[in-house]
């Protein structure tokens, strides 16, 4: 099995240390991760990632390879306490494809102390990442108001980041991947024809042979394939594809250029030829907003990489893991502009009967079976689920596929503005109910 043991910060084990000689390792412990604030321009987050620090927690175990890279970082006892880990706490959390907001209790950890804070890094880094990709992948599923999209980013992020962000945009509704890693663990569904080099590799001293590399990709992949038109002039790669292909073409693609006005300009060249059902597909830097701006134009499909995938397109999730409770007694920090509200915490959600949602309410997990007040002629949606029991993963959660669907039909539940691509606060508000004292 492959660990993932030392996908953590030395800080982490450095805790543990000192927990065990102070005798506070197993202290009964309750963190939560949740982020403080949306990142900026953005009124929704999506939860994606769950599956993946799922499994990051089963394969959190330390063998003699892990515990030989920690000698000289760590004492004896600790290695010893690490020799024997497993976690046999509890998670709760809110599912694969949901919605969240300011403070969301995504996810709850309960354990002892040292079993539940070494976690930390781990759970962070999956949720960030794939919180951060997903919810910037649905922004632009729902600025192509139903056209399909690839997410073709592998080559703009680091190798193993790639299939992770695609499994996340194929969780947020983009509809394939060009990563076939991604494909091939999660299922995505894969697409792909060729890039500029396939066609100037067929270039001549004398000019160059679009029609030669378009007749090559044909005959390997048939009529129904794409083709990039624009390694040379549009008009013209036009002009050859139909030639090459016939007019039951699959599509072209435009990669560069102004992509409104060549999209109207391709479209009305591809009926003029008779090929009335090649569709067009652009790519190149897009990004929701841009996306947005196509939308009126004869545009069939998107391609989009380095903004999904990248820092620039999918900021940061902004989750921390915070110790919320020690032996029931509720913990906070109060450090300026990182507070945190002490004491487990259940999330609900009020809605209207249209299905529309008005708010998230926080209350003391203690008032499991309490009416919430204030939420009279709403209905009211318990936010977690039961995700690992006594170590184990609740078997018959949801799949990736069915978090898709989830995650499609909750973004219908967002008020109108808060699917649009302006400034302005989270779609809905955050409401703290009977808040805890803390110490």
């Amino acid at each position: 099995m492959t660990t993932t043991a030392l996908l953590t910060d030395q800080y982490e084990l450095t805790m543990v240390s000192a927990a065990l000689r102070a005798g506070t390792a197993n202290r009964s412990c309750v963190f939560e991760a949740f982020a403080r604030r949306l990142p900026d321009g953005r009124r929704y987050g999506v939860v994606a990632g769950t599956g993946r620090v799922l499994d990051a927690v089963e394969k959190f175990r330390f063998g003699d390879a892990e515990l030989a890279a920690l000698d000289g970082i760590v004492d004896s006892d600790t290695i010893g306490w690490l020799a024997d880990y497993r976690f046999r706490g509890e998670i709760d959390g809110y599912r694969e494809g949901e919605l969240y907001f300011p403070g969301s209790p995504i996810l709850t950890v309960r354990g002892g102390f040292a079993e539940a804070v070494i976690l930390e890094t781990v759970v962070l880094s999956i949720l960030n990442h794939d919180s951060a990709i997903a919810s910037a992948a649905a922004r632009m599923v729902n600025a192509a108001a139903g056209r399909p999209i690839i997410e073709m980013g592998s080559r703009r992020t680091h190798e193993q980041a790639a299939v992770a962000a695609s499994r996340a945009a194929y969780l947020a509704g983009v509809n394939a991947t060009s990563n076939l890693e991604a494909a091939r663990t999660y299922g995505v569904p894969s697409a792909g024809t060729a890039a500029h080099s396939f066609t100037l590799l067929f270039a001549q001293p004398d000019g160059s042979d679009e029609r030669a590399a378009f007749a090559a990709q044909v005959e390997a992949l048939g009529t129904e394939t794409t083709l990039l038109v624009d390694t040379y002039d549009i008009t013209t790669g036009v002009k050859n594809a139909i030639e090459v292909a016939g007019t039951e073409l699959g599509a072209v693609r435009i990669d560069s250029g102004d992509l409104g006005v060549l999209a109207r300009q391709v479209r009305q060249q591809l009926d003029d030829l008779g090929a009335h059902k090649t569709q067009i597909v652009v790519s190149g830097d897009l990004d929701e907003y841009a996306i947005a701006s196509l939308r009126a134009e004869p545009v069939d499909l998107y391609g989009v990489g380095t903004s999904v995938v990248t820092g620039s397109g999918s900021p940061t999730a902004g989750m921390v893991y915070k110790l919320v409770e020690v032996d029931g007694v509720p913990v906070a920090k109060r450090s300026s502009r990182k507070e945190s509200h002490g004491g487990e915490k259940r999330a609900v959600r009020a809605a209207r009967s249209t299905g529309t949602i008005v708010e998230e309410i926080l209350v003391r997990a203690s008032n499991s079976q309490a009416p919430v007040s204030g939420t009279a002629g709403l209905d009211v949606t318990e936010m977690q689920i039961p995700l690992v029991r006594d170590g184990e993963r609740v078997p018959g959660l949801p799949t990736l596929e069915e978090s898709r669907r989830y995650l499609a039909r909750g973004l219908v539940t967002l008020p109108w503005e808060g699917l649009g691509l302006s400034h302005g606060d989270p779609a809905i508000p955050t409401r703290y109910l009977n808040e805890p004292e803390s110490r």
